[in-house]
């Protein structure tokens, strides 16, 4: 026998125990995608963010209320940071419509006066109103100019809210040499007649035009003598930006949307409101970066016009198809995580919380309730144990929900007063607000909260690798076959 073949029975039979091959380690376990971003995302990370919107603040009138100079110092730190970490920014722009004076909009007829709705929002009557004798169209809806007959001019035209807009009548009566335009329409439940406000009437209304009520309606026709319109609301166009990022790797068809509001109120710099929500989720962003390993594409908004009626959000959705809205699985949102006497909500998904606080369950969509449980598993974990907020609240959810789209998010709480059984949970005082600060001047960064931030925070972390990670399972959402989203309608 070769001394080789020897060696090599002597190893198979055991005998030369150096032979067999070392024991290898036992592979380290993965760790989720969800753990690791939520250890990224710590107060220290998040904190330099809070101080650049500060300065932001503190450099521009101490705002950094929606298309200030605050607000676009803000979006271009925050736009900045994204480009340096290699993600591609699209800052899109919109506008919006922002009350300076309501004034007092009234007709006057024979000594009384109505309110009225300035539906010219940019076109007042001016000082004084506009007085003159009323006159109504043989057609009574006034879509065309030969829908009236006689003298108009120098007239104030009435007409119904029927057959088309309020734009195609005003240019009707004006055609006709009117100098104010009065629609009358009761509104009621269901609003206003669908079409009667099409987006961006406003623009070109070449009269002044006023909505009534059918009993002022009524007293017009009736007058014998002429009529005072008055509108004298100052209304401004406001032009703005949102900004959004989103990975080049995961599925695009599955799209995990995560965002906070950029803007504060105009009396304060906001930096519990939103410049936490902000931080944490440009701290995940930046802790992802643009090119992971996940499954679903994420992308980051930062929103402008949240304390204007959710403008940011809402015209970024009505902006987009049916297609564009089935591809978004969810929409996650943060908003007010320093909060100085915090509580640790999640958003009632599942509807558990009072009725009163949420939609009706029928318009929820499905999905939203797994992710208040992934949330709530969380904040389990990191030591809090969450209650329930509204979902139907004044915030970016909302127009989320309006589309059809599943959400999601926790907050430490705003003007609410936090109660004795709040109190023994979380710790602070019972009968104070969760931000007594909420809606000032002091909502200053040496007010925010660093330990409620450094538990909610990590919290983005922790909802964005989960979903980016997968969107099926119990907390999942539905599939892109199941998602049957209808575009939304630009409103007035």
């Amino acid at each position: 026998m070769k001394r080789g073949r020897a060696l090599a029975l002597v190893c198979a039979l055991g005998v030369l125990s150096g032979c067999s091959p070392a024991p290898q380690p036992a592979p380290e376990p993965v760790r989720p995608l969800a753990d690791t971003l939520a250890a990224a995302v710590t107060a220290d990370g998040m904190w330099p963010h809070l101080e650049a919107l500060a300065e932001a603040a503190r450099a521009n009138g101490g705002n950094r209320a929606d298309g200030s100079p605050g607000y676009r110092a803000g979006l271009d730190y925050a736009a900045a940071a994204l480009r340096e970490a290699g993600f591609e920014v699209d800052t899109p722009e919109f506008s919006r419509l922002e009350t300076i004076k309501p004034g007092n909009p009234t007709v006057t007829v024979a000594g009384r006066d109505y309110q009225v709705d300035q539906a010219s929002l940019l076109l007042p009557t001016p000082a004084g109103g506009i007085t003159g004798a009323v006159r109504a169209p043989v057609k009574p809806a006034g879509c065309a100019a030969a829908d009236y007959r006689g003298n108009v001019k120098d007239a104030i035209a009435i007409v119904d809210d029927t057959g088309c807009g309020v734009g195609d009548k005003a240019r009707a009566a004006a055609a006709r040499g009117a100098d104010a335009l009065v629609v009358v329409s009761d509104g009621g439940r269901n609003g206003s007649p669908k079409g009667l406000f099409p987006h961006g009437y406003y623009h070109d209304l070449p009269i002044p035009v006023g909505v009534i009520g059918s009993q002022g309606g009524a007293a017009m026709r009736r007058s014998k003598t002429p009529v005072r319109v008055l509108l004298d609301g100052k209304t401004v166009t406001v032009t703005s930006r949102n900004l959004l990022a989103q990975t080049r790797t995961g599925s695009t068809r599955d799209v995990v949307l995560v965002g906070a509001h950029l803007d504060s109120i105009r009396t304060g710099p906001g930096l519990n409101d939103n410049g936490t929500g902000v931080a944490a989720v440009l701290a995940t962003a930046l802790a992802l970066g643009p090119e992971p390993d996940v499954s679903n594409a994420v992308r980051f908004a930062f929103w402008g016009g949240e304390e204007r009626q959710l403008a940011g959000a809402m015209d970024y959705l009505v902006g987009l198809d049916r297609d564009a809205l089935n591809d978004i699985a969810l929409y996650l949102n943060f908003d007010m995580l320093g909060s100085p006497n915090a509580g640790y909500f999640t958003y009632d998904g599942d509807l558990s919380g009072p009725a009163a606080g949420n939609p009706d369950p029928d318009t929820v969509p499905i999905g939203s309730a797994g992710i208040e449980r992934a949330l709530a598993g969380y904040l389990n974990l990191a030591g809090k144990r969450p209650a329930d907020a509204p979902l139907d609240q004044r915030s970016d959810p909302r127009a989320f929900l309006a589309a059809g789209v599943p959400v999601g998010g926790i907050t430490t709480g705003a003007a609410e007063l936090k109660t004795k059984t709040q109190a023994r949970l979380w710790g602070g005082k019972a009968g104070a607000p969760f931000d007594p600060n909420y809606h000032s001047p002091r909502d200053v960064l040496t007010a925010v909260n660093r330990d409620a931030l450094a538990i909610a925070g990590p919290g983005v972390g922790f909802a964005v690798g989960s979903y980016a990670s997968s969107i099926e399972g119990v907390n999942g959402v539905p599939a892109r076959d199941k998602r049957h989203r209808s575009p939304l309608a630009r409103g007035r």
